[in-house]
């Protein structure tokens, strides 16, 4: 269920993988993705399943309608405290806007980000007590969702330099194929995510690319997981299965 799990002075991060849910084929079992066509009573169930697991009250935990782009909300509690949205725009009355990165300075508000192949970026900032979650997608990556993150973090009271990063399960540089206009357009925003695949064609890699904007802004304390979703079939994987599950990541603190 919880495939990585790590606690720095009081800020937690986890990552999950497929594994101990309750969801059917094709998106057995842990699917915490409420827009991919799983059954919605299926998803709550995960998610309620995977926040207990951490220690968390479901209510407590905030989701986004991530839309491959480069926009930050602040939050300080759940778009709806009732039960966590399920759908890509509206439910039970209550919306979910249009973001891919979320920050906050209260103490046990965990923020998660849904992925399947994509880069999903946790931060943390231990001594302003302030975190944040990025979706960092290719196009999200290339329009700077993890720098627009830590810029919102920085204007809480954050500062790069004590920011803890941590990136979870993503398509590996050596599997994401990509037409070579493509990698040389991100190549000229990201030089660090050029890439090549295992079989010599070309390749970007969102990860590198994510962990060369953080450095550059001054965040050191970083670690990548080095499991990729294309490859292992312990997680989900868009590029691999196309109708598939969401993986998804949490990130907290005390």
């Amino acid at each position: 269920m919880i495939g990585q799990r790590d606690i720095v002075n009081g800020a937690h991060f986890a990552f999950t993988d497929r594994w101990g849910g309750v969801s059917a084929v094709p998106y057995e079992e842990l699917n915490l993705g409420g827009a991919v066509g799983d059954d919605p009573d299926a998803v709550r169930t995960n998610r309620e399943l995977a926040a207990k697991s951490l220690g968390l009250e479901p209510a407590d935990v905030v989701w986004m309608n991530q839309v491959h782009g480069a926009d930050v909300a602040v939050v300080d509690g759940p778009w709806d405290r009732g039960v966590p949205p399920i759908g890509r725009s509206r439910e039970w009355g209550s919306p979910v806007p249009a973001v891919d990165a979320i920050v906050t300075a209260r103490r046990g508000l965990a923020l998660a980000v849904l992925t399947a192949d994509c880069t999903p970026v946790l931060l943390a900032d231990p001594v302003a007590r302030i975190a944040g979650a990025a979706h960092a997608g290719r196009p999200g990556m290339v329009a700077g969702v993890v720098p627009a993150a830590v810029r919102a973090m920085v204007e809480l009271g954050a500062e790069p330099g004590r920011i803890v990063a941590r990136t979870g399960p993503a398509v590996c540089g050596r599997c994401y194929e990509v037409p070579e206009a493509m990698r040389a357009e991100v190549a000229a925003t990201e030089p660090a995510a050029y890439a090549e695949t295992s079989w010599g064609t070309p390749a970007v890699d969102v990860s590198a690319g994510v962990h060369a904007q953080l450095q550059r802004l001054g965040v050191r304390d970083r670690e990548q997981s080095p499991v990729c979703t294309l490859e292992s079939r312990d997680h989900y994987s868009y590029r691999r299965d196309r109708i598939t599950g969401r993986l998804a990541g949490y990130v907290w603190l005390d």
